[in-house]
This record gives structure tokens, C-alpha cells and sequence, in this order.
């Protein structure tokens, strides 16, 4: 039998930091408590949502519907246009910009991860990119939407699929499909 040499990041290495997070640790922990104890809670007023992402800095417009349970790690790197909807514990990772277009629905449990990380360096170093979901589009329930992507307008990403290359406007992505 042959020894197979396996190469992995070694965590200890890892660079701190790895992107930037663009305000101050004050900033981060009063995001972090309005986050937790007011924002994500059910009880908390649907239609303060909106207003309380304008005011840690996201571009947010008119009648954009935020549902409870969902989570934005930073809301100075998030715009959303007029009209859309955002679903119950939705999470939006936006390590890097995310733009949401105006009519675009993200279904319960939708999951928009502008992070990552490069498995193939030494130190598993930050491999990030930014997200847009142009206008129209539909991000089913449980779907993820991975870093560095654009879906199309008007495109369907189904319940449950990946989505790890551009998708073109008017596509639908199954669940198994490539994309």
C-alpha cells in the first residue's frame, strides 16, 4: 500500500482580520445588540426593520418587507431596492456588498454567503466576493447564493440549490443543477 500525502491549511496560521469589516469595533458591538436583542425578534415592529438597517448605514428602499428572524452581519455593505421581500430567518453574510435588486423574494431560510475561504492556502486565508440578485429575481426557501456571483433578473434559484456561478436573467436553477 502507497502513503497518500494529504495538504491542509494549518488554522493556527490563519491571518487575523482577513477583510475588511469597514467600521470600528465600537460600531460592531452596538450593531450586534440592536441585531440580537431587537431586530431579529419576532415582536419587533416589521415595518422598523427597514428604518433600523438605514440607520447603521444600508441603502434600503421604499417598501421592502423584512420578516423576523433574519440576520445581516453587516448592514453598511447591504442595498436593497423598492418592493422586495426578505423571509423569515433569511441570513445575509455580507462580509462583502451585497446588492438586492428592487421585486426580488428571498424564501425562509435563504442564505446569501459573500464569504469563504481558499482550502488550497497554507493558512486558509479569506477568499470573499461581492452579490447581487438582480431585479425580479426569486431565491427560494434554504437556497444558498455563494460569493463572488450575480443572479440574473427575473431569474428563479429554486428551494434548496446552490448557486456558485453567475446565473443568466430568466433561468431557473433546480436543485442538482450546476450553477
Amino acid at each position: 500500500m502507497h502513503a497518500v500525502t494529504v495538504s491542509y491549511p494549518r488554522l493556527a496560521t490563519f491571518p487575523p482580520g482577513g477583510y475588511d469589516k469597514g467600521r470600528g469595533a465600537h460600531w460592531l458591538a452596538i450593531w450586534f445588540a440592536v441585531q440580537h436583542l431587537f431586530f431579529k425578534k419576532w415582536w419587533f415592529p416589521r415595518r422598523l426593520r427597514p428604518t433600523v438597517l438605514r440607520a447603521f448605514g444600508a441603502e434600503i428602499g421604499t417598501g421592502v418587507v423584512i420578516r423576523h428572524g433574519v440576520r445581516v452581519t453587516w448592514p453598511w455593505k447591504l442595498a436593497i431596492g423598492d418592493d422586495s421581500w426578505i423571509g423569515e430567518d433569511s441570513w445575509i453574510y455580507n462580509v462583502e456588498p451585497i446588492r438586492i435588486g428592487s421585486d426580488v423574494c428571498l424564501s425562509q431560510g435563504a442564505f446569501l454567503c459573500s464569504g469563504s475561504h481558499d482550502h488550497r492556502s497554507s493558512d486558509f486565508r479569506c477568499d470573499n466576493g461581492p452579490i447581487t440578485i438582480e431585479n425580479g429575481a426569486w431565491i427560494a426557501a434554504d437556497a444558498l447564493v455563494l460569493r463572488g456571483t450575480v443572479v440574473g433578473e427575473g431569474s428563479v434559484v429554486a428551494a434548496r440549490a446552490v448557486v456558485r456561478q453567475d446565473v443568466p436573467a430568466g433561468t431557473v436553477v433546480h436543485i442538482g443543477t450546476v450553477y
